[in-house]
């Protein structure tokens, strides 16, 4: 499993132009699930994203994880972080998990998040999506499981 975040100022994300999910200060992640991921690891992704600490303290550095740092989640599932990008001029998508298992499994994390955290905004699993970010820093990180 991986997990493409983001550090934002705000995000929001789109189906069909109505805005189904939307954050000020926090998290952006792009979650894809891979063939071989399973409940353990969609467990250990939930800890991964509520406690990485990529918020900055009082001297600057980055030692605050989202919930310290007064943040909110903003979770997208994304197929495409699942690809093989290794050799061509084209993904394959063969390491990706089948539609019912990356569901179950995602559907997990965003549990999993709203359970320990009260911010946590998702979109709409495998629908076409229009995400708006301010990236801040810019801080991105690939988080895998």
């Amino acid at each position: 499993m991986r997990a493409l975040i983001q550090r934002v100022r705000h995000a929001s994300v789109e189906v069909d132009g109505q805005t189904v999910g939307s954050i000020g200060r926090g998290l952006l992640a792009f979650v894809g699930v891979q063939r071989g991921d399973d409940a353990v690891r969609a467990d250990a992704m939930i800890g991964r994203l509520l406690g990485y600490r990529v918020f900055p303290d009082g001297q600057g550095r980055m030692n605050l994880d989202v919930r310290a740092a007064g943040g909110a989640l903003l979770v997208i599932s994304q197929f495409t972080l699942a690809a093989d990008t290794s050799h061509g001029l084209r993904p394959g998508f063969t390491s990706a998990a089948e539609p019912v298992l990356a569901r179950t499994l995602f559907d997990r994390v965003v549990d999993g998040l709203r359970a320990a955290h009260p911010e946590v905004q998702c979109g709409v699993f495998g629908a076409d999506m229009q995400v708006a970010l301010l990236n801040d820093g810019p801080v991105t990180f690939l988080l895998e499981v």
